[in-house]
């Protein structure tokens, strides 16, 4: 086997097989799940094994090059206009190829598919835009998080209820699996001309804005629509009795996932040639590279949105009523505990985590993003929860929470402010829509609340609560690097000592 292939694999196994763990014990001592429901989930965890490590792998060879690439010569180029037009495209066309966002638009019936899909990819695309720009003309991504969340926050006052819930929870699933390695590579090739010490914090902050821009868009279709959103618990829960079935079950699904991630990749890769043939900045061996790269995003995405949507989504469903059944007020903890580990499942949330890692040095590591991430998510998790049991309005958890990031992008380092509204949008991957969502609708029906008020926004709270954890993280790095300094400025050491060159550095 390939050793990079076997790495992520291994990476793959690692990050699956915790929350795994967790559904099955679950199932076994608090809500018992008959062996075919069994087998289907299990069938469905070693696909989405195998899919994330290709995806991974994929992703790694073909996305990153690419969006680095594109950053790279449209900086280069210093058309502000060629710049703005390419990216809004760009960002529209990759929205539209965002299987998460399918997910969502299929849930919400009452508004047309294709209308929801192209106002939340114009969204994004605008917002990408105006994210290259800010890197171009070097603003403070603080100020325009500021402005923009203060006009959302404002709207979410005017738009009807029921799309509250939606408008934020669009702008977690815009930056899925296909979305965000491109996107991220993109800020980092823009970025890279550039000399001045903010150039590498400042690659981060595409993915925040992005995610902004649909969240507006969704509530400006709300206001001028005039209608409330409905949606539909319905779902075909497949009940095979031997391993036969169950593989027959997936086999029948899986044609469904390969088209729907072909017309997902196919503006991408006609993006890749497009660009190819323009630059010529591919040789043939990097070509190749980047071709293989695509098959196997392509395939690992297959696997891994099959075996989530089959495999787990079901499972989610009946774990979340059969607790409610039991149990409300376990909901809470059960929430928390699975959103725990349920980060380290979401394949966009390690490739963010590796170049954070790669970017910073070292200085910021995957493993401490990780475990920043893990604490966030179980608290989004666990509040959504309590949504679902008490029927609070979204706003009484969005509003101060938004308050407080905020606020607090203005007394952290830049990098952090970029890292932390990032991870936001990363974390919120397609393990969160179809399986979390599933967890607070199924929960959410059996306790006979509405799904649209107190179901959805579960996609918006796991967006949410990374902001405030990663900016914690980057409060506690200031306070340290303070302290070193200070112990370091009453120590003499000779002037070309290492230390000096460390700490200059």
């Amino acid at each position: 086997m390939n050793p990079n292939l076997k790495a992520k694999m291994h990476e793959s196994l690692s990050s699956v097989l915790p929350i795994t763990m967790i559904v099955l014990i679950l199932s076994i001592v608090l809500a018992p799940m008959g062996t075919g429901y069994m087998m289907m989930f299990l069938f469905g965890a070693v696909m989405l094994i195998i899919g994330m490590g290709l995806f991974q792998l994929g992703a790694e060879m073909s996305m990153s090059p690419l969006g680095e690439g594109i950053g790279v010569s449209l900086a280069r180029s210093k058309k502000i206009a060629l710049i703005g037009a390419a990216t809004l495209l760009l960002g529209t066309l990759i929205t539209i190829a965002e299987p998460d966002l399918r997910v969502l638009s299929d849930k919400v019936p009452s508004v047309d598919t294709w209308t929801l899909i192209l106002t939340v990819a114009i969204g994004v695309g605008i917002f990408l835009a105006l994210a290259v720009l800010r890197i171009m003309f070097k603003v403070d991504l603080s100020y325009l998080l500021i402005g923009f969340y203060g006009v959302m926050l404002i709207l979410a006052f005017v738009i009807p209820e029921t799309f509250r819930a939606v408008a934020f929870d669009s702008g977690g699933v815009t930056t899925g699996p296909i979305t965000v390695p491109f996107i991220m590579a993109l800020g980092v090739g823009i970025s890279s001309i550039r000399t001045d010490k903010d150039a590498s914090s400042d690659s981060f902050g595409l993915v925040a804005l992005s995610s902004v821009g649909p969240i507006l868009a969704v509530m400006l279709l709300g206001i001028f629509s005039g209608e409330g959103a409905s949606g539909t618990t319905e779902e075909i829960l497949a009940n095979p009795t031997d391993m036969r079935e169950v593989v027959l079950t997936f086999a029948q699904q899986i044609p469904h996932y390969a088209l729907d991630v072909f017309i997902s990749i196919i503006p991408i890769v006609f993006v890749f040639f497009l660009f190819q043939l323009l630059t010529k900045r591919y040789h043939k061996r990097q070509l190749l590279r980047c071709i293989f790269g695509f098959i196997y995003t392509y395939v690992g995405l297959v696997l891994f949105l099959c075996g989530v949507s089959v495999g787990f989504a079901p499972v989610g469903t009946m774990l979340g009523s059969e607790v409610a059944v039991q149990n409300k007020w376990l909901l809470i903890p059960l929430g928390m505990l699975i959103g725990y580990f349920i980060v380290k499942a979401e394949p966009a949330i390690q490739i963010l985590n590796k170049q954070v890692q790669s970017i910073t040095n070292g200085t910021i590591s995957a493993a401490s993003m990780n475990a920043c991430l893990q604490v966030g998510v179980s608290v989004a998790v666990g509040l959504a929860m309590l949504r679902v049991i008490t029927g609070i309005s979204i706003l009484w958890i969005v509003i101060p929470a938004y308050i407080i990031a905020l606020v607090m992008s203005r007394l952290v380092p830049k990098i952090f402010v970029g890292i932390a509204f990032d991870s936001g949008g990363v974390a919120s991957g397609p393990m969160t829509s179809t399986f979390l969502l599933p967890l607070c609708i199924g929960a959410c029906t059996t306790l006979g609340g509405n799904i649209m008020t107190d179901a959805f926004g579960a996609v918006a709270l796991v967006a949410l609560t990374p902001l405030i954890a990663i900016q914690i993280m980057g409060i506690t790095f200031r306070i340290k690097t303070n302290a070193l300094k200070k112990r370091l400025s009453n120590i003499t050491v000779p002037e070309d000592s290492d230390v000096i060159v460390s700490l200059e550095a």
